[in-house]
């Protein structure tokens, strides 16, 4: 391990650590201060905070792995996310901070409830402490990740590693220390990110480079559009948009927003949010499609390829700033989802804890102890140490739980215990059911959809049975049927145009292909005949043929023409007359023929020894040698293809020349005379049938 490496690693590590650890000298032993930092937090730093805490594992890992396989249509995740993220921190967020100042709560969990410890804020809060365990876990597996990468260190222990730092981080100064660190961690990520996105850009040749080199791995990933979208791509791209909102349902990043005292300072921290986050998406989305490019290999950990990318190109003290920003932001991330899963369980699960503050530490710890655990045993299960899956589940877990119920709160409807029961319940069996069936990959919905679109169901059909004689818009009225028949007209036409835009210019599946591997090759050489003919060329002469594949009705073995075969065959005509003709030899012909394809030609001479002669010539322009081996090993399906299938290169017009010089044999008995020859010719197209199936 370099000497250089471990030493800015240990450097940054510190300097973050020692931020979070100053928080000591001004925080108040108090669980008010502990968790919501006594509400004085400076806007800029609760917004820098947010960020990192919004992104941290998930941007660093999860993100890159999806840009990684997804290619530029993950665009809309970025682009629609943030719509909705915009959406959450104009009303909802509003909303949040106001509720939160006026009834003096400090959980997500308890603002769904009239008061804290009602059944309703107990079923939140212990959803939420699920669901933060499970995004927790997924922060401590970003760190054993990128420890494993740089360090080649044990994932089980960068996970135990995070293990004390989240608890250390939290005993502190609760969450004063997470915003501090995070804070400054914003800052090293942003300028890291920026200096690893330019490396990266020169490693792949600038962004023509990279697109090229994508499109040479899977022209699908060029593409703004993902293929075979089992529901379409309306409710695909509005998933995004709920996630994006769904991060009003976030308690860590709520958190933030409750250390804000007013309002104007959630205004100015929505900017320092924005300003600060847009960016790093787009600095995210450049690393993670170099990163496809620079490894392809179909073995290659999507989620690893900003570390590996690290390593690979930035001197030593550039990896430890990389190493270190990563590590210490998915522990600060990890230590808030703590923090607010202790707000809900004092709070809310027992509240005759809220004030204890030694009894909170140690809800503290067990629930770190939690996440840790989950973190551990996806080690053990298929697909559970992805970071991207862990995230997609809980954040919309949690914004299905929360944002219909805030949404409705917010309108001023005000459902009773049983009512929101109903709908938390059944946000978390859409959003748990959807992703059991399948239904969540990338190619379908993320999960927010039928968990938010249940919730709301839930609330229309309770609202209906229970309290028909109250609005279920709460202080708003619904329209009148001619406004609602215009709302749905213009939302049948949003939909309408977005599915038939998917379906015109969405890329087919058989456009998808595999990345660098071991492939196996079955193919046919087929040979059709073409043209053929009989041509008498006279002594000296050239006689030029033209020929074009416009003629061909129809393909028996398809039109990947990959080369021509041209045969000619010739006698010979000279003829005898004199005394001693039959002691005396006929005198070879030389005959010369060439066929040309657009740029490309082929020329073969030969001739008759004064009998028959022959000329077979071929012209490919395909890689032979993949067919003769029947595999390929450290290409790309997309660079095998490039190499096997000719395209159009094949059809178009063939030339064809035959050139005839004739001599005559003979002696002072017998005379020759040889005024050419009659040359038979045919072309053939060599037609080749392939598939390709990974080895």
């Amino acid at each position: 391990m370099e000497l250089m490496l471990v030493l800015s690693f240990l450097f940054f590590m510190t300097l973050f650590a020692g931020v979070g650890l100053a928080s000591m000298f001004v925080k108040e032993d108090t669980t008010d201060d502990y968790l919501v930092a006594g509400r004085g937090m400076h806007p800029a730093l609760a917004a820098l905070s947010a960020v990192s805490t919004w992104n941290s594992g998930y941007m660093f890992i999860g993100f890159i792995g999806f840009t990684y396989v997804m290619g530029f249509n993950v665009l809309w995740l970025g682009i629609v996310s943030t719509i909705g993220q915009l959406v959450a921190w104009i009303w909802l967020y509003k909303f949040i901070q106001s509720e939160g100042q006026e009834r003096g709560v400090r959980s997500l969990s308890s603002l769904v409830a009239e008061k804290a410890g009602a059944p309703e804020a107990k079923l939140a809060a212990v959803l939420s402490v699920l669901f933060l365990s499970i995004y927790a876990a997924a922060q401590l597996t970003s760190g054993g990740k990128a420890l494993y990468v740089m360090m080649g260190w044990n994932e089980m222990t960068g996970i135990l590693i995070g293990f004390v730092l989240v608890v250390a981080y939290c005993y502190a100064g609760g969450i004063r220390a997470s915003i501090w660190t995070d804070a400054v961690q914003s800052c090293v990520m942003l300028v890291g990110s920026t200096i690893l996105c330019w490396i990266a850009l020169q490693e792949v040749g600038g962004f023509s480079g990279m697109t090229s080199g994508l499109k040479a791995q899977d022209p699908v990933l060029i593409s703004f559009l993902p293929p075979d979208l089992r529901f379409g791509f309306s409710m695909w791209a509005f998933a995004f948009f709920l996630g994006g909102l769904g991060v009003a349902g976030q308690p860590q990043v709520v958190s933030r927003v409750m250390t804000l005292g007013s309002d104007s300072d959630r205004k100015q921290a929505m900017v320092w949010f924005f300003v600060w986050q847009t960016p790093f998406i787009g600095l995210m989305l450049i690393i993670g499609l170099a990163s496809r490019v620079l490894f392809s290999e179909g073995s290659f950990d999507p989620e690893l390829g900003l570390p590996i990318l690290a390593m690979e190109t930035m001197p030593a003290i550039g990896v430890g700033m990389i190493l270190a920003s990563i590590f210490a932001a998915t522990m600060s991330t990890a230590d808030s989802q703590v923090l607010a899963c202790t707000a809900a369980i004092t709070d809310d699960i027992r509240p005759e804890w809220r004030d204890d503050h030694k009894t909170t530490q140690m809800v503290t710890l067990f629930v770190a102890a939690f996440a840790t655990m989950i973190s551990i045993g996806g080690l053990y299960i298929p697909g559970g140490d992805s970071v991207f899956v862990l995230v997609v589940l809980a954040v919309y877990g949690l914004g299905g739980i929360f944002i219909p119920l805030l949404t409705i709160r917010w309108m001023g409807y005000k459902p009773d215990t049983t009512h929101s029961l109903v709908m938390m319940g059944s946000a978390f069996v859409g959003v748990i059911g959807w992703s059991f069936l399948g239904f969540a990959g990338a190619d379908g919905i993320f999960p927010s959809v039928p968990g938010m679109g249940a919730a709301f169901l839930a609330h229309f059909v309770m609202n209906q049975i229970r309290t028909p004689e109250l609005s279920s818009l709460g202080r708003y009225d619904w329209p009148d049927l001619e406004k609602l028949g215009a709302i749905g007209f213009v939302i049948g036409v949003i939909f309408f145009a977005g599915e038939l835009s998917y379906l015109v210019n969405a890329p087919d599946s058989s456009d998808s292909m595999g990345g660098v591997g071991d492939y196996t090759i079955d193919s046919t050489l087929f040979v059709d005949d073409f043209a053929d003919g009989t041509e008498y060329v006279m002594d000296g002469d050239t006689v030029m043929l033209d020929f074009n594949t416009n003629s061909v009705e129809t393909w028996e073995n398809g039109d990947n023409v990959v080369g021509v075969r041209v045969t000619m065959n010739f006698g010979e005509d000279e003829t005898k007359s004199g005394l001693l003709c039959g002691i005396s030899n006929e005198a070879p012909d030389t005959v010369t023929g060439t066929v040309a394809h657009d740029d490309q030609n082929q020329t073969l001479q030969g001739d008759n020894q004064g009998g028959n002669g022959i000329l077979i010539f071929e012209m490919i322009w395909y890689n032979s040698s993949l067919v003769e081996s029947g595999n390929a090993s450290g290409l790309s399906e997309s660079e095998i293809h490039s190499q096997l299938d000719a395209g159009d290169t094949g059809l178009g017009v063939y030339s064809v020349e035959i050139t005839v010089e004739a001599d005559a044999g003979g002696n002072g008995a017998c005379n020759h005379s040889d005024d050419g020859e009659e040359v038979t010719y045919s072309l053939q197209l060599l037609v080749l049938d392939y598939s390709i199936e990974a080895a």
